[in-house]
């Protein structure tokens, strides 16, 4: 199977800096069934074309290749389209030997990276057994490429056959290099769903990685999840939640039209916040703590530097925000010591997930908010009764308090990404209740400057298991 992505212009050459291949090479990699060869059919100050071919090994396929339902390989022993045609093993080609282009990354030249090339794509042959042209079309075009898919014949000896499934496809576009990449690592498969791999919750963290900025948008989202997916109900149900949650779970962000004096306000405010909640976690007398929610790393931040908490976690619904709490933590010149100390990672909080657990106390802050208020009862299941720290520290915006925001409309909540805000009464409501029925005590505190009847801006609850 074959791949060219072609750049024509001025700046056609930093393809090869962007791809991280020498054009005078040709360079090869060792995959599980087979070699992935790279070279440069051309290479010019006008255009530029880097290849990937696919050496697929059938008898090796054979001996070590288990479809997703874990029984042989379903399309026979030796005798299959797996080595000619572009499928999932062609986007775990362009995983292992373009990573740092897929990534967005390129060391020597760190303004390529989000250059917009006129790129040219031709793959040879992609299968679209159910679909054909208008489902190549359908995901695609949407994403602004052109497209000319050519439909081969079975067998040129018999043409009264007809057409087979198989397309050669060009695509043109201009766009970034990442971008391209993203899309054909996504879409290839879910044009072929005989994946070569099992399909596990893995599968889903990667299509939400590399789909995100464009996944979430596509008219035809919900056909690309199930078909990457294979439709297994659990897997589509949770990309679907997660999709649902990206713009939710975040920290508050202040408005455009904040004067000066409220942003310096609100600064205030969070700080205040992440301090009281760092606090309280110390006087908890935790060793090891989980932040769910953590965003861009803040209160991970002020935890790492406290002795007393030997384990930390941070998880978070959105890659993005993962990726900005590596940065700003400084996670790869972070000595070893303190790494070993520290685990990032992207999960949902509406399901029970095992890596919640073991930890003596998690923070949830200013999560809840971002969620809908049906969505709560597993988001407390998840928390309260699976995961079941001794303590948990969880704030949320008190709705009393938003008369004192001069530019927030009677009735408006402080973010448009909030789905409620609470008054102190609902809010010791729900924690009183979910402490009842999970086993635990509750005490409240507020967070930032009290105001005469309306409270603090923040407020806190504390709860503690009760062995």
């Amino acid at each position: 199977m074959l791949l060219t992505i072609s750049a024509e212009g001025s700046n056609s050459n930093i393809l090869s800096f962007l791809l991280h291949k020498h054009p005078d090479k040709l360079q090869t990699a060792e995959l599980s069934v087979g070699k992935a060869h790279v070279f440069y059919p051309g290479y010019s100050e006008e255009k530029t074309t880097a290849a990937l071919l696919l050496e697929i090994d059938p008898v090796g396929m054979v001996r070590n290749a288990k479809n997703f339902t874990g029984k042989d390989f379903l399309l026979g022993q030796y005798v299959n389209d797996r080595p000619y045609v572009a499928s999932s093993f062609m986007s775990s080609a362009i995983a292992k030997v373009f990573s740092s282009a897929l990534n967005g990354n390129c060391k020597e030249h760190p303004e390529y990276v989000d250059e917009a090339l006129s790129l040219t794509v031709k793959i040879s042959v992609l299968p679209a057994p159910r679909g054909g042209e208008l489902l190549i079309k359908n995901i695609f075009e949407p994403l602004g490429y052109s497209v000319e898919a050519e439909r081969h014949i079975l067998d040129t000896k018999f043409t009264e056959w007809g057409y087979g499934k198989y397309f050669t496809l060009t695509l043109k576009n201009k766009l970034p290099l990442k971008d391209l990449l993203s899309h054909l690592y996504v879409l290839i498969p879910v044009l072929d769903n005989e994946k070569h791999y099992f399909i596990t919750q893995d599968e889903v963290d990667k299509l939400l990685q590399k789909g995100r900025g464009w996944l979430e948008n596509h008219p035809s989202k919900d056909l690309i999840v199930s078909r990457y997916l294979i439709n297994i109900r659990s897997l589509v149900r949770s990309a679907f939640d997660t999709l649902a949650e990206e713009d939710a779970v975040q920290f508050e962000t202040e408005e455009e039209s904040d004067s000066p004096l409220q942003k310096e306000k609100k600064e205030r405010l969070h700080d205040q916040r992440l301090n009281a909640v760092a606090e309280k976690l110390k006087e908890s007398g935790a060793a090891s703590v989980i932040d769910l929610g953590c965003g861009d790393g803040k209160l991970i931040r002020l935890l790492l530097k406290e002795k007393q908490f030997e384990k930390i976690a941070g998880m978070d619904v959105s890659y993005s925000e993962l990726t900005k709490c590596k940065e700003r933590l400084h996670w790869e010149d972070m000595p070893p010591k303190q790494k070993e100390r520290l685990n990032l990672f992207q999960s949902s909080l509406m399901y029970r997930d095992k890596r919640f657990s073991g930890f003596d106390a998690a923070a949830v802050v200013e999560v809840i908010e971002h969620l809908d208020e049906n969505r709560l009862p597993a988001f407390e299941k998840a928390v309260f009764k699976f995961a079941q720290p001794n303590t948990i520290v969880l704030t949320t915006p008190n709705s009393e308090y938003n008369v004192q925001y001069e530019n927030l409309a009677n009735g408006k909540m402080r973010h448009t990404d909030h789905r409620f805000e609470w008054t102190r009464n609902e809010f010791e409501a729900w924690a009183k209740r979910v402490a009842d029925e999970n086993n635990y005590s509750v005490e409240f505190f507020p967070v930032g400057e009290e105001e005469k009847n309306i409270g603090a801006p923040s407020q806190m609850a504390v709860f503690k298991y009760a062995d």
